[in-house]
């Protein structure tokens, strides 16, 4: 069986006084924590961009009556998809007819 190893969150420790060692038993520095936490933030996967690679697509947030709510989002289990996708779709049926 696999020992769990317990991680806890506490205060900063200064590893120029403290030695930190990881796993392999090398010593974790501050130079080289940087480092893991720059790798551990790039892994972090979001959505895919709607606009184009490395560009973050904007946001736009409005308020439906609760009815209109629970039809969109029924349409959407229906069709197997976001809601997004069908408000994105929506407006530009409306703005090419427009």
């Amino acid at each position: 069986m696999a020992t769990k190893i317990k991680y806890t969150i506490g205060p900063d420790v200064d590893l120029n006084k403290t030695i930190i060692r990881d796993k392999n038993g090398r010593r974790i520095t501050n130079k080289r924590a940087e480092k893991m936490a720059r790798e551990a933030i790039a892994k972090v996967v979001g959505r895919p961009s709607l606009t184009a690679d490395s560009i973050e697509s904007p946001q736009v947030q409005f308020r439906l009556p609760v009815k209109l709510k629970k039809a969109l989002e029924k349409e959407a289990k229906r069709r197997g998809e976001t809601t997004s996708t069908i408000l994105r779709e929506a407006v530009e049926q409306y703005l090419k007819s427009a």
